[in-house]
């Protein structure tokens, strides 16, 4: 299989996306990782983004994933809200698992909150078509107002 190929070809499985447990609360609208390339208090930095923003990004579809590197001395996680706040959560010389247990803490949703949640969308399919295009308009409306014009995409 020619997508096995490559360093740590197990982030590209199915099964491993499922498995990331870091669901954002709704308010969470963007998420961005500031990091270097080099230097020894972003190591935690790089392998947070390497192993856990795939997880992030297929959990989180409503979620802008953003990713900016080298331009910052220290890594940090900036997280927008649907209110227009922003919380910074800093990652200078923190392992991946030290900055996931943090995350999981501060703007995750309870296990119990996120597995009702996903049964509830499912049965909800009507809702969920007249919906979407609001949110659709609500994601962009967000997004012009909040990110600078330079800003790196990644989905």
């Amino acid at each position: 299989m020619p997508f096995m190929k490559g360093k740590a070809p197990i982030r590209r499985t199915l099964k491993y996306l499922q498995s990331g447990s870091l669901v954002f609360k709704d308010r969470v609208k963007v998420f961005c990782v500031n990091y270097n390339t080099q230097g020894l208090h972003h190591e935690g930095a790089r392998e947070f983004v390497f192993w856990y923003l795939p997880q992030i990004q297929y959990k989180n579809p409503d979620v802008q994933v953003l990713s900016v590197k080298n331009v910052t001395p220290s890594p940090f996680i900036t997280c927008f809200f649907e209110n227009g706040e922003k919380m910074l959560v800093d990652m200078d010389s923190k392992t991946k698992e030290e900055v996931h247990d943090h995350l999981k803490k501060v703007i995750c949703k309870p296990e119990m909150l996120g597995n009702k949640e996903t049964t509830s969308k499912e049965t909800n399919l009507s809702e969920d078509c007249s919906c979407s295009l609001r949110q659709i308009y609500r994601r962009i409306s967000f997004t012009d107002n909040v990110l600078p014009s330079n800003t790196f995409l990644y989905r």
